[in-house]
């Protein structure tokens, strides 16, 4: 990128959306999102593109280190509102690679990869903490900073909640300050899980507010240097509740009018840059963090009624291993440096704009940077992504269940859907399902037809290379430098397939 400008980033990640809620990528939607479809029609877009996860903190993590989260002790499951931090401490991020690249970075939305939240003393001393565990709401203390925040991971500023809009506490948090204590309760039937709330903190406003912060970052630009917004939203994730405007506007059900707000929200980000003078020197990305949740969205009623498939064609949902809890649209526009209308139909992370963003600056990564990250770059021009540049994309489900990718065919490392949608584990179990399913993705994108018995030389094929990839530490060509944490092997259930690990590859934690 030596012979022109380097561009702005803003990347939107949305939370609970699946991929056929973008009626650009679905010709049965029922609604339509046209500032999503102006991207697609005005830059690439992946046909193929995953989260790491089915569901929110694992995809997060990957995508800020591109590194599989379960690499870490989060094996199954999400952090909470009251989590300690999830990134450890040395790591690099991609705001770590955007300062080093000489940009400004800036967070502003929903975290969920933990902090420190400063807590109160009690007669006989501090409380005792355990950085992997949550707190109890009751010893917060909110006039003090949190620690192991955004802000210590490469970012120069945050705005912000801790967790998922329905995880307490509701608190908007500034850099590492919180901005006001909680003096009002969020109530289980306005936020899921009932909570301390600040009393401004509604949850109908916090897209717009938060929104409104990405946009004032946006007006600050400068031609001296570049800037770098996270801009992670919270919605259409529950609780499902759009702003005053919104509600009511699809004529279909809440989360319609939710996504629709999404949409509208991009516009604003689109806005403000066109408005700056900045678009064209911008690259704007938006993905989603893993597929709609299903009860949430009235996936069944809108399927039934409408025709509208959240997920499309692809079986299952958020939580899922079935490729509706991980493929997501993938969307970027970059008018200066991406032709208007491409599309790329290899498969790809979200992750993989760690290296992405590392080759468009020139920049070598250290062999523990970015371990399971392989850049996408050649797609902006319409080339081909280098198969070589990794070994195979992996999936995870909310139970921790493994499946890995290689070209057309698809490994699951369990009997159901690992996840929420029926069958689960047991249930496929008692109906005499087999422990493996392997599909062919491009004669059955729906996952319909398990082929494991027929083919059972690809399955210890690509059980070997999964192998491969969890042993080594990471699933690129470079040297094996982080290996399997030694209190793992005991305790990770979800890899009791493997043979046994050799010592050489053990590690205390």
């Amino acid at each position: 990128m030596n012979e022109q400008k380097k561009p702005n980033v803003v990347y939107i990640l949305a939370d609970d959306m699946g991929y056929g809620d973008v009626s650009g990528l679905n010709p049965d939607s029922v609604f339509k999102t046209p500032n999503l479809d102006g991207m697609i029609d005005g830059g690439l877009h992946f046909s193929d593109a995953h989260t790491s996860s089915s569901v929110c903190t694992p995809s997060r993590y990957s995508l800020l280190t591109g590194r599989y989260c379960w690499r870490t002790y989060l094996k199954r499951g999400v952090l909470w509102g009251t989590s300690g931090p999830l990134l450890e401490e040395g790591r690099t991020t991609l705001a770590h690679l955007a300062q080093r690249a000489g940009y400004r970075t800036a967070c502003v939305g929903k975290w969920h990869l933990g902090w420190d939240w400063a807590l109160k003393e009690r007669e006989g001393g501090s409380i005792s903490r355990d950085s992997r565990t949550s707190v109890e709401l009751e010893d917060i203390d909110y006039w003090a900073p949190i620690a192991k925040g955004p802000t210590e991971f490469g970012f120069d500023r945050f705005y912000g909640i801790s967790g998922s809009l329905d995880m307490p506490p509701y608190v908007y948090v500034e850099n590492d300050l919180p901005v006001e204590e909680p003096t009002a309760w969020g109530s289980a039937s306005e936020f899921v899980r009932e909570g301390p709330r600040m009393a401004s903190l509604r949850a109908n406003n916090v897209l717009g507010h938060l929104t409104d912060r990405a946009v004032s970052v946006i007006e600050e630009g400068s031609e001296d240097q570049p800037f770098f917004l996270y801009f992670p939203i919270t919605a259409p994730h529950t609780p499902i509740s759009p702003a005053p405007e919104f509600d009511g506007i699809s004529g279909v059900n809440p989360y319609v009018d939710f996504c629709l707000e999404v949409d509208a929200r991009v516009g604003q980000i689109f806005d403000a840059l066109e408005r700056t003078g900045q678009l064209e020197d911008t690259l704007v990305i938006f993905t989603t963090d893993n597929g709609a949740s299903a009860q949430p969205s009235e996936c069944a009623m809108l399927e039934k009624r409408y025709g509208h498939r959240c997920s499309h064609i692809y079986r299952g949902y958020k939580s899922d291993i079935w490729d509706g809890g991980h493929r997501i649209p993938f969307l970027l526009h970059w008018p200066k440096g991406i032709q208007a209308g491409s599309r790329c139909d290899q498969s790809v992370g979200i992750f993989d704009f760690f290296a992405t963003f590392a080759e468009m600056n020139d920049m070598e990564l250290k062999d523990n940077e970015g371990p399971d990250s392989r850049s996408f770059l050649p797609a902006f021009r319409d080339d081909a992504i280098d198969a070589s540049g990794r070994w195979a994309l992996i999936h995870h489900s909310i139970d921790g269940r493994f499946a890995i990718r290689s070209g057309r065919w698809k490994l699951c490392r369990c009997p159901g859907s690992g996840g929420w949608s029926a069958p689960r584990d047991d249930e496929a179990r008692r109906d005499g399902g087999w422990e493996v399913q392997l599909y062919d993705m491009e004669a059955d994108p729906g996952e319909n037809n398990n082929l494991a018995r027929e083919c059972p030389e690809q399955v210890l094929e690509m059980t070997k290379l999964l192998q491969r990839c969890i042993v080594e530490g990471r699933s690129t060509p470079g040297e094996s430098v982080e290996r399997l944490a030694g209190d793992a092997l005991e305790t990770w259930e979800q890899i009791d397939w493997l043979p046994k690990i050799p010592e050489v590859y053990v590690i205390d934690d």
